[in-house]
């Protein structure tokens, strides 16, 4: 697969992402805030909102893969798109379905984003120094 077709898948997932993120926000703000307590409240919005800052994430990769064709890059998106069905996936069934160890995925959604901020600075530093 070529990097102009990576980048639009990237591009494509963010959106997705996005949209769904915000989404998820309006729920969790109109028919959610009667339902749940004020902590599951919290969680769930923990949840869209770094699904959000994310799927953001996922345009810069969109960016650095097409203009870097850096396989860094690609890593750092599938590692995005990782975090968010971990760490926020897991947020949402815990304050939704209320499965509690469920949370113990969390951290392993938060090392992904770690991960995949690493690798897109890792390529803006590698890039750079190429100029």
């Amino acid at each position: 697969m070529d990097h102009a077709t990576r980048a639009f898948r990237f591009a494509f997932l963010g959106a997705l992402f996005a949209g769904t993120a915000v989404a998820a926000g309006a729920f969790g703000a109109h028919a959610l805030k009667a339902i749940l307590d004020p902590a599951m409240l919290t969680v769930y919005e923990t949840a869209a909102r770094y699904q959000m800052y994310h799927a953001l994430g996922l345009f810069v990769v969109a960016w650095f893969t097409r203009e870097t064709h850096s396989s860094v890059a690609v890593r750092a998106g599938w590692l995005f798109c990782a975090g968010i069905l971990l760490f926020s996936g897991s947020l949402y069934v815990v304050a939704l379905a209320g499965i509690k160890w469920m949370g113990a995925l969390t951290p392993l959604g938060g090392v992904s984003f770690i991960g995949g901020w690493a690798c897109l600075a890792w390529t803006a530093w590698r890039a750079g120094r190429l100029q």
